[in-house]
């Protein structure tokens, strides 16, 4: 049985640098995203775009938010298979083409690195990335590659 969920955010445009987009230099790319509940997120467009390097880009907030799903799933599916994981990151990297219609990602590839307790099935928790990538929300709604290459370590 389908279940829809909602989502809503807010973003806001901060940048208006008192000549609002009187010309492509005369503003800022700075904005805020937030949601109800939940703490304001700084973004602004990358670097390459006249954005803010030091705050989050919507291409960053795209790969982060694969690594992030892929990641929730598989810690689920570790503990439903009684799989004791203590430690968990993922090095993510995405491609981006620019073209003259505009841009697009065309690849993601997630690196994620689990550690285990001494003792765990490592050939069980490495097969787990494959059904987390498959239950992944994000990876699921994405039109480009995403590829994972997952690292299982067992702690001594």
């Amino acid at each position: 049985m389908p279940h829809d969920h909602s989502y809503a955010t807010r973003t806001e445009w901060t940048g208006n640098l008192g000549q609002g987009t009187a010309g492509y230099r005369a503003y800022s790319r700075q904005h805020v995203i937030s949601a109800p509940g939940k703490p304001e997120l700084p973004g602004s467009s990358d670097a390459a775009f006249r954005g803010d390097a030091s705050r989050w880009n919507p291409e960053d907030l795209l790969l982060a938010s694969l690594s992030s799903c892929h990641m929730l799933w598989y810690l689920h599916l570790c503990a439903e298979a009684q799989i004791l994981v203590l430690a968990y990151h993922d090095d993510a990297q995405g491609t981006m083409v620019e073209d003259a219609g505009g841009g697009r990602f065309t690849e993601a590839v997630l690196r994620p690195v689990a550690t285990l307790a001494a003792g765990a099935d490592a050939a069980r928790a490495t097969a787990l990335h494959e059904e987390a990538h498959r239950q992944c929300f994000i990876a699921n709604s994405v039109n480009f590659p995403v590829r994972v290459e997952p690292t299982v370590l067992v702690a001594d």
